[in-house]
């Protein structure tokens, strides 16, 4: 039986069809769209909340979109223990809807920055990155002016004890320094999953990253680690 992707649209999104695209046209998995009105998964095997400017990131970035009609379904569909990937934007949503801990704050330097980076792969015990090493590096873009992740000193102990933090920023060496921290997030912190590992938030833009015009294919790596772990292609 052939596999679905399915990538969530709001009013503002403007990395949907780099979702779309990436997942339907490079990885050739089927994929749909899904409106923020929907109720209804529609038996999606993977779920993408994709990055851009939900609701024109009014009042904070995600704190809207959060209540779209589709996020009950989200909700449901993550008790099911099903996968959903948060996308910068998309990150942003699940942390505001409770599905992650933590906060976004905006950039250290409160700058809009958009460039890549690198980020090392912190745990693969999750099924988005089992198929990693742990030590990894991966070139990624990023694209966001509110990624500097905060959580308390207690909550990022719970992710460290319980292998939560999925990437790191660091340098081309896989070194985690002031520099490579372009952001301020605490503990340099690129993305991270829940507790039972069937949700991954992450700032970077992997979909970004997946063809050789782009000079970047890292965002291919990302993927292959999750398409085999759900047995999706």
């Amino acid at each position: 039986m052939s596999k679905k992707i399915g990538v969530i649209v709001f009013p503002g999104s403007n990395c949907d069809h780099d979702a779309y695209h990436a997942m339907k046209h490079v990885m050739n998995v089927e994929t749909e769209f899904l409106w923020h009105k929907d109720t209804n998964l529609n038996g999606v095997d993977l779920l993408i909340v994709p990055g851009g400017f939900s609701y024109g990131d009014y009042l904070r970035s995600g704190a809207i979109a959060r209540f779209s009609p589709v996020m009950n379904a989200v909700q449901d569909y993550v008790k099911e223990g099903r996968p959903v990937i948060g996308i910068c934007n998309g990150f942003q949503i699940l942390l505001e809807a409770g599905l992650l801990p933590g906060a976004m704050l905006h950039n250290e330097k409160l700058r809009f920055v958009c460039k890549n980076v690198h980020i090392r792969v912190e745990s693969t015990h999750s099924q988005f990155t089992s198929g990693l090493q742990k030590g990894d590096v991966l070139k990624i873009p990023v694209s966001h002016g509110e990624g500097n992740y905060f959580i308390e000193a207690e909550g990022l102990q719970n992710l460290e004890e319980n292998n939560q933090i999925a990437f790191r920023y660091c340098d081309a060496h896989g070194e985690i320094n002031e520099d490579s921290n372009f952001n301020g997030s605490v503990s340099s912190i690129a993305g991270i999953t829940n507790e039972q590992g069937n949700v991954l938030g992450m700032m970077p833009h992997p979909e970004r990253a997946m063809e050789p015009i782009l000079g970047n294919t890292d965002g291919i790596t990302f993927f292959n680690s999750v398409f085999n772990e759900l047995h999706i292609a």
